[in-house]
């Protein structure tokens, strides 16, 4: 069984966040380290493109998180802790952020994207000429790169698709090159 039908009978085949039943999609909760089922929810289109672009945020909407952040599952717990912590400014927001519960290991990875964090205690990473990364960005290498621990070499020019952040070090960034994960040094990225 794949995961879009595990996800499928784990959510009854409803948006795990909102309960919609139109255009459901898997959606990986980032950073994606674990992947999988335990790492990712049923989500419809319009609660994963909120997510993924702020700009576009509802706070009517996420009412709906009054249910859905008591789940049973972490990532649906851990995005549910992160649009609230988007929306805190609404005032209805902090309540349930003050009911909300979450064991150390699911808070740490809830705060793992910067949400929640004041503007100035983000960490912000920047390509070679100073344009704001962010996961899933395209990038391509500004220089070769000898990859440490292996013989291979990544070569200028290559593009690398759907890059994640490290968010402790803003230097860093992880991309697969040659179908090999690897660490990257922004300063050798440009953004597409």
């Amino acid at each position: 069984m794949g995961l879009l039908e595990d996800l499928q009978n784990r959510s009854g085949n409803t948006c795990e966040l909102c309960g919609a039943t139109e255009n459901l999609q898997v959606y990986e909760v980032p950073p994606v380290s674990t992947g999988g089922v335990d790492g990712s929810l049923l989500g419809c289109s319009t609660c994963i493109g909120q997510i993924e672009n702020p700009d576009t945020t509802d706070s009517n909407h996420w009412r709906c998180l009054n249910d859905s952040m008591w789940s049973e599952h972490d990532a649906v717990k851990v995005v549910a802790w992160r649009m609230l912590n988007r929306l805190k400014s609404e005032g209805w927001p902090q309540d349930l952020l003050d009911m909300m519960y979450l064991e150390d290991e699911t808070l740490e990875w809830a705060k793992a994207t910067g949400e929640g964090e004041e503007e100035s205690e983000k960490i912000i990473h920047r390509d070679v000429n100073g344009n704001i990364l962010e996961n899933g960005d395209s990038v391509v290498l500004v220089k070769d790169l000898k990859v440490k621990g292996s013989s291979m070499v990544a070569k200028q020019g290559t593009a690398v698709r759907r890059i994640s952040l490290d968010y402790e070090n803003a230097e860093y960034i992880e991309g697969k090159v040659d179908g090999q994960q690897i660490v990257i040094i922004t300063k050798y990225v440009k953004k597409l």
